[in-house]
Formats: C-alpha cells, structure tokens, sequence
C-alpha cells in the first residue's frame, strides 16, 4: 500500500471549504487554509484572525504552505492515478508482460527472459514484490527530507518574523532619535540628520542580509519542494516506470539530504545600543548643562523576552512576555539583559535595586550562548528577598554577611587587574571582591524577576577646556 494512501482525505482539505487546499497559506498560529478562503473569511470581519483559533494574524498577505501544496498535489495526482491505472508494460524482446524483477541486473523481465542464458543462474521476484520493497526503501529517505523541509519552513517563518521586528526596531529608533533632538533644539538639527542616516542604512544593509538569506533559503525550499514533487511522481508511477527511475530518485533524495541545515543571522537586528546609547553625551560638548551619561548601555537584542528595558536603555524590570524573533544574542530561558562589552581598564558602574526583591548584577563573557544560557558562568552578586549571595563559576553561591538594605550597589571592574568588586556607594563599604584572570570582554549582566525597576545610574560630565 503506497505511503500518500494511508493518509485520509480529511488531511488534505481546508478546515474552511472542507476541499482538497487550493494555494495554502500558512497563519502565524499554524493553521493553513485555502487563500480564497481565509480572505473572504477577513472581508467579512473587522479583525484579521485564524477561523479556526482566531488568533491574530500579524500579516494580511500570510506566506504559501509549499509543503502542503506538493503534498495536496502528489495526493491529487497519485488518487487519480489509482483510478486509471493504465495498461502494462511488455518486454521489448519477446512481447510478454513484465512480470518478473532480475535482483541481479535489477531490471524488470518477462518469464521468457527468466530462462534466457544471459540470465542464468540469477535471482527473481514479482515485480510487485520488488516494487514495493524499493518503494520502502524510498520512503525511509523520502522522511528525512520532509523533516528537513520542516526545519528549512520554520527558519524561514523566524526570517519573517525577524524582518518585521527589524522594521519596528528602525521606527521605533527613530522615534526616539527625534525626541532626544527635539529636546537639543534646533542648532543639533545636523547631528540628529548624521544618526538618522546612520539608522537608516544600517536598517538597509541589514533589511537587505535578511532578504538575501530569505531569499537562498527561499531557493533552497523550491530545491527540496521540487525533489519531493519530483520523487513523489516516481512514486505514483507504474511499477516498471519507477524501478527504471529508481536511481535517479534516489540519488535526488541523497542530493536533498546533502543542503546544509539553515541558521539563524548572527547580528541580525537594529543595532539599538549604538544609536540610543549615551546620545546625550555624544554632544555633551555642545549642551553640557543638559548632558546625561549612563556608563552602561542596555541592549535590548539580548533582554529575554519577559524583561521590560526603558526607552533610554538604563533600566529594566521583569514584565509581560513580548512576542519578539529568535536572535542568538538573546537570552531565551534566563530572565537577564547584557550591556556593551567590556574589555582593557578598569570600568565601575552604580545600579540601583531600590525595592526589588529578587535581583543578580554582575559580568559574563561576552562570547557565552545566550540561548542555553543556565546562569552557571558568571560572576554576580544576588538578592532573593531572604540574604545577598556571591557566585562564581568556581566557588559557587557564598552567603553574605550583610546586615542593612542594600539601594545601591557599585560593580567595580579591573580587567587587567584582575578583580571585580562589589559596593554600597552610600556608605562605602565594599561587600565582596573576585579575583580572576580575565582573558576576554565581559558584558555586564543584570538579572531580575521583580516588576520593580533596576536601574543604571548616570554619572557626572565635568568639561576641561585645554589651554
């Protein structure tokens, strides 16, 4: 029994017109419907949501189900194939049927041929016996394939996603931009222009990697929809038909299987830091009286999904989930936020925890997987609401002996030193100091799953004319 046949008709029609799918689009929350179908659901709704979950969808032109369409396709095909079976095939020597399969020369024969002596002492089986052994035999490659197919749909549903993201990212960016000049007046009109270009070509180059990449694995997708449509032909076909062509099938599902697995873009997104970071102090020597420098940056590509940043990237609290893209710098199951990398000289920041109950301040590597990230290689100080705690990659969780509240605390860093210390700046008095021989940047980390904010505190600017 052919493997399509096994599946039920049902699996093939839209959930809407209850027929076989005609051009399947694929929603966000993974139903697939007919497109004539779900837009003349839409024209009779104010929202743009899935018939069946009703579900939001974020795109008025969903992206096509390829896989479903071949699939609904090869099922057409092979139905109707079934229907009409045509006439058999007849050895080319001797006139008769080919019923019989030489295993030796693995070809198709007629019984005359069986007891011809260029077949002597060979092995044969009925020819649908041996057709439905090789037949087998396909489908357990044909499965890796549509998984593989799978994978390639996911990863390119996350492009989309990301896409989008970037597009918000850039408006939102030059949202806030504005709002900074705004408050610089006029005379830094050319400045605010300077970044705004900036944005805007970096929204470019990296609008355009991602279509590039869409777009390979985009022909990649094509490349394995074809295979399969073009393996499944051979499946549907009569028996002699698909045992001449049995090669070359397989042969074009090893090539499927070769395609290397698609990743995701490192360094994607909008580079947010860069453009929003210490935007005041980049022209403090124009508006001193109104500059404020935070000496760490947030970066909002690495905040985990459930943390909340403020527009000017110096705090953050735990909040609702955002439906935001998978990126490799973000934290996927670890509730923290990185800042920019710090490397050679000594670097001191003041952040202050306030009431939050449940908080981790500290540094990581800046090279550490964000994705499997389980908060096992860092260096942090933390609060759980009951005692303050040190860890470190190699000592593990130390208790405290800290007796009074802490409201601030200073993260103090002598990268070639050799030591990171932690403080209370009201009173001076230094609660903790690692040592350690760091060999590349640290990031610092903060780690919160209190909706109380964290924040990064500015520090003065002091200018000093030469003379």
């Amino acid at each position: 029994m052919r493997k399509m046949s096994l599946r039920s008709e049902q699996d093939f029609c839209c959930p809407a017109c209850h027929d076989i799918f005609q051009d399947p689009v694929l929603l966000s929350c993974s139903h697939s419907f007919c497109r004539a179908c779900l837009q003349s659901w839409w024209t009779q709704r104010q929202l743009q949501e899935c018939p069946v979950c009703r579900m939001v969808s974020p795109w008025s032109d969903p992206p096509r189900n390829l896989a479903l369409k071949n699939l609904c396709e090869a099922f057409t095909l092979e139905r109707g194939a079934e229907a009409s079976p045509g006439s058999a095939a007849v050895c080319s020597l001797h006139s008769e049927r080919l019923k019989l399969f030489c295993l030796d020369h693995q070809q198709p024969v007629c019984v005359v041929c069986r007891d011809a002596k260029i077949h002597q002492d060979h092995r044969f089986r009925p020819i649908e016996e041996a057709a439905q052994d090789y037949r087998e035999e396909l489908y357990k490659y044909l499965k890796p394939v549509e998984e593989r197919l799978k994978a390639f749909s996911e990863v390119r549903m996350n492009f989309y996603q990301t896409a989008e993201h970037i597009r918000v990212q850039a408006r939102q960016t030059e949202r806030r931009i504005k709002e900074g000049f705004r408050r610089l007046h006029q005379f830094l009109h050319e400045e605010e222009e300077a970044r705004l270009s900036a944005l805007r070509e970096e929204e470019v180059q990296k609008s355009q990697v991602m279509k590039e990449e869409m777009e390979a694995l985009s022909r990649q997708i094509d490349a394995l929809s074809h295979t399969l449509r073009a393996v499944e032909e051979e499946l549907s076909a009569d028996d002699v038909s698909f045992m001449i062509n049995y090669e070359d099938a397989a042969e074009r599902v090893q090539q499927g299987l070769l395609l290397e697995d698609p990743e995701l873009v490192p360094g994607a997104l909008i580079d947010v830091a860069k453009h929003l970071g210490n935007l005041s102090f980049s022209v403090w020597n124009k508006m001193k009286d109104m500059v404020c420098y935070s000496p760490v940056v947030l970066d909002p590509n690495t905040a985990n999904a459930e943390l909340l940043l403020s527009a000017d990237l110096t705090s953050v609290r735990y909040g609702k989930i955002q439906q935001l893209p998978e990126n490799p710098e973000r934290f996927e199951c670890w509730d923290s936020v990185l800042g920019s990398g710090l490397g050679s000289g000594t670097h001191s920041w003041d952040v202050e925890v306030g009431d939050n109950k449940d908080w981790e301040l500290g540094v990581l590597t800046e090279s550490i997987c964000r994705r499997g990230f389980t908060g096992s290689t860092v260096w942090s100080l933390n609060f759980n609401n009951v005692k303050y705690r040190v860890f470190s990659p190699i000592h593990k969780y130390i208790d405290l002996p800290v007796s009074d509240k802490l409201l601030r605390v200073r993260v103090q860093l002598d990268w070639d030193g050799g030591t990171l210390s932690f403080s209370d700046p009201d009173t001076g008095t230094v609660i903790h100091t690692f040592t350690h021989t760091f060999t590349e940047k640290l990031c610092p980390y903060i780690c919160t799953r209190n909706t109380h904010p964290l924040r990064i505190l500015p520090v003065e600017v002091s200018v000093t004319p030469e003379s």
